[in-house]
C-alpha cells in the first residue's frame, strides 16, 4: 500500500521538504499530485527522521503546500530496458521522443547500477578501430577503456564525437557493436545536429541516443548518463555487444552537480563545486569494462570542454585521475584548419600498448607509434628554432624534421570528418610521412620491419 502525504513544508526549487514521512529511502522516486491531477516526479534526496528532502524533476510552479499530495514509489529511478532500443531516441529520463511507440521491456533496471567487483573485472585487451588515425595510430582505443576527450569551447568536439560514433567498430567476426550515445546539457541546434548525423549516414540503426537539452532540469541532466549506462550494461551484459559510450558533455553534468548542491547548501569544494565530485565521476566512468565470464564489454569516451582550455580545472583534473589517458582537442591547430584538431603530443591512451600488435592491428605497430611520436617532437622543436633563429641555423636534419611535423599535421592529423581510414591505411600514411626522413633517424623501429614496410625514396 503507497501511503500518500499532504504534509508539503516548503519548496526551494528545486528542492522539497516533505514532513512525517515514514519507511521513505535515500534515491526513492516519487510523484506529487497537483489539486488538478497533474503529476510531477521528484526523488529523495535526503531523509532525516520523518522529514524527507526531495528534487523535483520539473518546475515547482502550481504546486499548492496544502492541497498537493506527495506518493514514494517504493524504488529508485529505473530504466525499461529491451533489445528494441536500438535505433530510438530518448529524452534524460529514458521517455522516446522520435515520435515510436513506447518499448516493450524486458526489464527495468536501477539506473544507478552496480558497481563493478575488481576481482571480476577482465582487463581491456583489443583493439577499436575508429576510423580516426591520431586515435588509431597513436592514442589507441582498447575495448573496455575509459578514454577521454579533453576540449576547449568552440573546438569541434560535437563532430568528432559524431565521427566516432559513426565509424567505430572492432574488429573480429560474429562480434555484434553497438553505440550509446549521451548528449548532456546541449542546444537543440547540437541535438538535431547528432540525430539527424546518425539517421543520413545509418549508424542510427546501432545506437542508442539520449538527449538532455540545455533547458531541461538539472536534475535531468545528473540522470542522463545513468540512463546511458544502464542501457549499455544491458546490451553489454545480458544482449552479449560491444558497447561504445559516447558521453558529450560532461562539463554539464558537473555544473547540473554543482547547482543542486549549491540548492542544498552543502559546503563547496573547488570552484563551487561540491566535495564529492571525485567520487560522483568516478560512480559513472567505473561502470565502463570487461567483466570475467561475459562477451561483452563497455567502452566509454567521456568528452568535457575544459573552461578557458585549463587542464587543471577540476573536471579534467578529476576525469583525468579516474580515466586511462586523454585525447587533447588544440585550439592551435583548429586556427589552422586541421580537422580533427587533435594535439597529439600531450594526447595518451594507457593502454594503448595492451591492443596492438599481432593478431590485433599489425606487427609494425608499436615501433611506427614511437617514431612518429618522437619525429613529430623533433620536428616541432625545429620549427621553433626555426622561428627564432631562422632557416639558416639548422642542419640538414633538422630541416627534415620540420618537413616532417609539417607533412605529419597536413596528411595524418588532418582527414576530415568524413574519412574513416582502416588501421592498415593510418600505419601505411604513418611510413610513407617516415620516408621524408633519412634511414638512420629511425631508431624505435627494428629493421626487418623498416625493410619491409618503408616505401622507396625516389
Amino acid at each position: 500500500m503507497i501511503k500518500e502525504y499532504k504534509t508539503i513544508r516548503e519548496i526551494a526549487s528545486p528542492l522539497m521538504i516533505v514532513e512525517h514521512v515514514e519507511g521513505v529511502t535515500y534515491d526513492e522516486l516519487g510523484e506529487i499530485e497537483l489539486p488538478d491531477g497533474e503529476l510531477r516526479r521528484c526523488k529523495v534526496l535526503e531523509v532525516e527522521g520523518d522529514r524527507a528532502v526531495v528534487q523535483l524533476f520539473e518546475a515547482a510552479q502550481g504546486i499548492n503546500l496544502a492541497e498537493s499530495k506527495v506518493r514514494f514509489l517504493g524504488h529508485p529511478q529505473q530504466l525499461a530496458v529491451s533489445g528494441d532500443m536500438l535505433g530510438r531516441v530518448f529524452n534524460g529520463m529514458g521517455m522516446p521522443i522520435d515520435g515510436g511507440p513506447d518499448i516493450l521491456a524486458d526489464d527495468h533496471k536501477d539506473i544507478n547500477g552496480l558497481p563493478m567487483n575488481p576481482a571480476a573485472r577482465a582487463y581491456p585487451a583489443e583493439f577499436i578501430q575508429t576510423g580516426v588515425s591520431t586515435i588509431d595510430g597513436l592514442n589507441t582505443l582498447v575495448r573496455g577503456q575509459k578514454l577521454p576527450i579533453f576540449s576547449g569551447s568552440g573546438l569541434p568536439h560535437a563532430a568528432l564525437a559524431a565521427q566516432i560514433a559513426r565509424q567505430a567498430r572492432v574488429l573480429g567476426d560474429n562480434e555484434t557493436f553497438a553505440v550509446v550515445f549521451a548528449a548532456i546539457g546541449i542546444t537543440f541546434e547540437e541535438s538535431e545536429y547528432f540525430i539527424n548525423d546518425f539517421r543520413r549516414t545509418g549508424a542510427i540503426d546501432r545506437t542508442v541516443v539520449f538527449s538532455n537539452l540545455a533547458n531541461d532540469p538539472a536534475v535531468e541532466r545528473i540522470a542522463t548518463p545513468r540512463m546511458a549506462l544502464t542501457a549499455a550494461e544491458y546490451l553489454a551484459f545480458e544482449k552479449d555487444m560491444q558497447v561504445l559510450v559516447i558521453l558529450t558533455d560532461i562539463t554539464n553534468y558537473a555544473e547540473a552537480l554543482r547547482e543542486v548542491s549549491a540548492a542544498k547548501k552543502e559546503v563547496p569544494g573547488r570552484r563551487g563545486y561540491p566535495g564529492y565530485l571525485y567520487t560522483d565521476l568516478a560512480t559513472l566512468y567505473e561502470r565502463a569494462g570487461r567483466r570475467q565470464g561475459k562477451k561483452g564489454s563497455i567502452t566509454m569516451i567521456p568528452i568535457l570542454t575544459m573552461p578557458e582550455d585549463d587542464k587543471t580545472h577540476p573536471i579534467p583534473d578529476l576525469t583525468g585521475y579516474i580515466t586511462e589517458g586523454q585525447i587533447i582537442l588544440s585550439r592551435e591547430l583548429h586556427r589552422k584548419g586541421i580537422v580533427p584538431p587533435v594535439d597529439v603530443l600531450p594526447s595518451l591512451s594507457r593502454l594503448k600498448d595492451k591492443g596492438i600488435g599481432v593478431g590485433k592491428t599489425r606487427e609494425d605497430h608499436a615501433g611506427t607509434m614511437n617514431q612518429l611520436f618522437a619525429a613529430y617532437s623533433r620536428g616541432k622543436d625545429a620549427k621553433e628554432l626555426m622561428t627564432i633563429l631562422g632557416e639558416a641555423a639548422l642542419s640538414d636534419d633538422d630541416k627534415l624534421f620540420a618537413k616532417f611535423a609539417d607533412e605529419f599535421e597536413k596528411r595524418y592529423v588532418s582527414q576530415g570528418n568524413t574519412t574513416n581510414r582502416s588501421i592498415e591505411e593510418t600505419l601505411n600514411i604513418g611510413w610513407e610521412l617516415l620516408s621524408i626522413l633519412p634511414r638512420r633517424e629511425l631508431k624505435r623501429i627494428k629493421p626487418e620491419f623498416i625493410e619491409k614496410y618503408l616505401p622507396e625514396t625516389k
